[in-house]
């Protein structure tokens, strides 16, 4: 058994990494474009922009999922881990892996 990680987490990593990289910039766009003293033009640009941004730049698709399993139910948000004991079983060393880095 390899130490790869679930594909679901790597996704979730990538997703929070796009969050952080872009918050600033999304929040101020989305000042703009609610801000309703502004002319609607520059609402509507400001609008614009915000639709260009990728997938993961949202913080809706930030996921708390278990870093040993990958699953996204029952997470125990002051460890990463899943509830599941039988998961902590069968992929300690993905566990171990994940503590270390």
């Amino acid at each position: 058994m390899g130490l790869r990680p679930n594909i679901r987490v790597l996704r979730d990593m990538k997703a929070r990494q796009g969050v952080l990289d872009n918050e600033v910039t999304r929040r101020a766009y989305l000042f703009v474009a609610r801000n309703q003293n502004l002319p609607p033009q520059i609402r509507h640009q400001a609008q614009l922009q915000l639709n260009t941004f990728g997938r993961y730049t949202r913080p809706t698709t930030v996921k708390n999922r278990c870093y040993a399993s990958g699953r996204g139910r029952g997470i125990m948000s002051e460890f990463g881990l899943c509830r599941v004991r039988r998961v902590f079983d069968l992929r300690m060393p993905t566990l171990i892996f994940f503590l270390l880095v």
